[in-house]
């Protein structure tokens, strides 16, 4: 029996029917199923993405309130 693979949707694309999946949607494929989507960065293994999630949170640039401008006028 062919293995299939948890993969999570990153750009949404039609499933058939006049249906389309959901960014972050978990779908069960084949690899022949999933190729062309991953080659296309439609879609990447769940499993790669939660290694990367960590990663992408420590390297979050701190956010700082903007200082309000002040203008003198010209007398």
């Amino acid at each position: 029996m062919p293995i299939r693979k948890h993969y999570t949707v990153l750009l949404p694309f039609p499933i058939g029917g006049g249906h389309w999946s959901s960014a972050g949607q978990k779908m069960e494929l084949l690899d022949v199923e999933a190729s062309a989507l991953r080659s296309a960065g439609r879609l990447e293994l769940t499993g790669v993405l939660d290694t990367q999630k960590p990663a992408v949170d420590t390297q979050a640039t701190p956010t700082t309130p903007a200082k309000k401008a002040t203008t003198k006028k010209a007398e």
